[in-house]
């Protein structure tokens, strides 16, 4: 299979902007749908997060963008907000050597009436979650007539989240005439029967989600029940991984662990549904800049969840569905790193660590516990920590800004200065723990782009 992006039919604006982010050559799920998502057929692809997934459909959307034709021409729907930013931020970076491209993010969990303003001067791309784009679709301030290409991304994951109807309401208002790109990382039959509803003789794409060894290294440990919290705390001391995902199966597993971790010294934060979006923004920015060493946090708590470089995923317990596993252990070991998949399972779970076995085509690896450190060590702290500065986007508050303020003259070196997330309202600099006290000093004796903010370490 040709993996080469000059064999698509792509722009040359395109296919130099590629080579410019260093996309060398084509992923199995990009090499498989893009042919056909370029000729205008529908697509229904399994594919798991961090496949390229984006890129495919980002593509296929920018190929057939008018920019002249300042109407909503693409729509994409995301389980949720965190995902939306990050597919929102991976097109703009496709489309930067197009003249004039505009794309709106709209999700739920943020005022209403600066999307209003943004939409009133018109867009080419809508990217966002299936409840607010229906709100904007009843309030009359988004009108969908026009577009051409409608994206579901992760779509049994949005299934899972009960957007089905706000899903079916949102596509009456699109033409039917137009192309319906539908990624999914499994296949249940919710997904056949909405594939069915809104698509027209899609061609079908599966690329299996196996991992292999050489990218991802699986153990298993086989436990007592009663032993499981120690377990856990032994596996984090021995293998010191800088950030990992503890994943639980209910949410109450979640709250135990994460107390349990932090009264033995660990850096760690829970991640559930109950949480509001402020809360849960906070939690996802101090673990993704490596502020919070351990997450915790159930398969829905964590949908939409894309955190890079991340070191380790441990399974507090085995899913329930072999599939499942294989999506919650790809989180690691992306873009070339080395990942780490460490799963505790008792004597009554074995019938669930089988079920990965066949799934997988392979058998697992198990290791004794015993066979690890003592866990005498203290737990590893977090790298960073994060700041957070009372002024935002409304501000006219830029990353760039920020890294002015703490570098200037006297200030303290770039590379002390880690992730920086800009909102409406606030932003959060993440600095390396040696320098965070010089750092604090600076921002509140100093100020930032003239003005004054409040800042508080988070």
């Amino acid at each position: 299979m040709n993996t080469d992006f000059a064999s698509l039919s792509l722009s040359p604006a395109l296919l130099d902007n590629l080579k410019s982010l260093d996309f060398t050559a084509m992923t199995p799920i990009q090499a498989q749908s893009l042919p056909d998502i370029l000729q205008g057929r529908d697509v229904i692809a399994k594919a798991k997060t961090g496949s390229g997934k984006t890129a495919a459909f980002g593509l296929g959307i920018l190929s057939r963008l008018d920019p002249a034709r300042f109407q909503v021409q693409a729509v994409v729907l995301c389980p949720t907000r965190e995902l939306a930013d990050q597919v929102g931020k991976d097109i703009r970076r496709l489309a930067r050597t197009l003249p004039n491209i505009k794309l709106v993010t709209l999700c739920g969990g943020v005022a209403l009436g600066p999307q209003i303003g943004s939409l009133e001067y018109g867009a080419h791309i809508v990217v966002g979650t299936p409840g607010r784009i229906q709100k904007h679709l009843d309030m009359g301030t988004l009108r969908l007539d026009r577009m051409q290409v409608l994206v579901l991304d992760e779509a049994d994951r949005m299934l899972d989240m009960g957007f089905e109807e706000a899903i079916r309401e949102v596509v009456k208002s699109m033409p039917a005439n137009r192309q319906t790109l539908l990624f999914s990382a499994t296949y249940p039959d919710s997904i056949l029967k909405m594939s069915k509803s809104v698509q027209r003789n899609p061609v079908e794409v599966t690329v299996e989600a196996q991992h292999h060894d050489s990218a991802i290294e699986q153990l298993f440990f086989e436990i007592s029940p009663d032993q499981r919290l120690d377990a856990l705390s032994r596996l984090l001391r021995h293998y010191r991984p800088e950030s990992t995902v503890v994943f639980c199966n209910t949410k109450a597993d979640c709250q135990d662990v994460v107390d349990a971790l932090i009264d033995q010294g660990f850096s760690a934060l829970d991640l559930h549904g109950d949480l509001e979006q402020k809360e849960r923004d906070l939690v996802l920015v101090r673990f993704s800049n490596k502020s919070v060493s351990v997450l915790v946090a159930t398969d829905v708590a964590a949908r939409g969840l894309d955190i890079k470089d991340l070191s380790a995923v441990i399974n507090f317990e085995p899913a329930w569905d072999p599939e499942v596993h294989v999506h919650r252990v790809g989180r690691t070991g992306r873009a070339g790193q080395k990942g780490l998949a460490l799963t505790l399972f008792a004597a009554r779970e074995a019938g669930r660590v089988a079920a990965v076995e066949t799934y997988q085509k392979a058998p697992i690896t198990l290791k004794a516990l015993d066979e690890l450190d003592h866990g005498n060590d203290q737990p590893l702290p977090p790298p960073m920590v994060t700041l957070a500065i009372q002024g935002g986007r409304k501000d006219k508050v830029r990353p760039g800004d920020i890294l002015g303020a703490l570098t200037g003259e006297g200030g303290i070196a770039g590379a002390d200065v880690g992730k920086i997330d800009v909102s409406d309202m606030v932003s959060y600099v993440a600095i390396r723990r040696s320098a965070a006290g010089k750092a604090l000093a600076r921002l509140r004796n100093g100020n930032i782009k003239g003005r004054s903010f409040r800042v508080r370490q988070v």
